[in-house]
C-alpha cells in the first residue's frame, strides 16, 4: 500500500503521525508480551543492566512492558523479558521428589 504524503495535508499528516506511533506502540508491546509467555512468576532468571555484572534473580511479577525480578541480594529491577534468559539450574525452587527421603522397611 502506497500513501503519497506529498498530497496529504497538514491536519492529514499530523494524523497520520498519530497512528503510526500508536501502531508501532502496540507492535511493541505485543512483542514484550510474547517474550513475557516464555517465562512464568516464580522463575529464576539472569541479565545484566549496563554498568553491572550479570544478575540473578526471581521473576516475581508481569508488568506492562517489563517484567519484576528481585535478585538475591533483595534488589528489585524491572527488566525488559527480551534481556532475560532461564537459571539452568532451578535455583531456590524444589524439583519433585528433591526433599523426599525414600526408606527401605523390610
Amino acid at each position: 500500500m502506497k500513501i503519497d504524503i506529498d498530497q496529504l495535508s497538514e491536519a492529514e499528516l499530523i494524523d497520520l503521525n498519530h497512528r503510526i506511533v500508536e501502531r508501532l506502540r502496540f507492535l511493541n508491546q505485543m512483542r514484550a508480551h510474547v517474550d513475557m509467555l516464555e517465562f512464568k512468576i516464580g522463575d529464576w532468571v539472569t541479565f545484566q543492566p549496563p554498568g553491572h555484572g550479570r544478575l540473578e534473580g526471581m521473576l516475581t511479577r508481569y508488568n506492562q512492558k517489563t517484567v519484576t525480578v528481585i535478585t538475591d541480594t533483595g534488589q528489585k529491577w524491572n527488566v525488559s523479558p527480551a534481556l532475560l534468559s532461564r537459571v539452568k539450574s532451578a535455583k531456590g525452587t524444589n524439583t519433585a521428589g528433591s526433599n523426599v527421603v525414600l526408606l527401605n522397611k523390610r
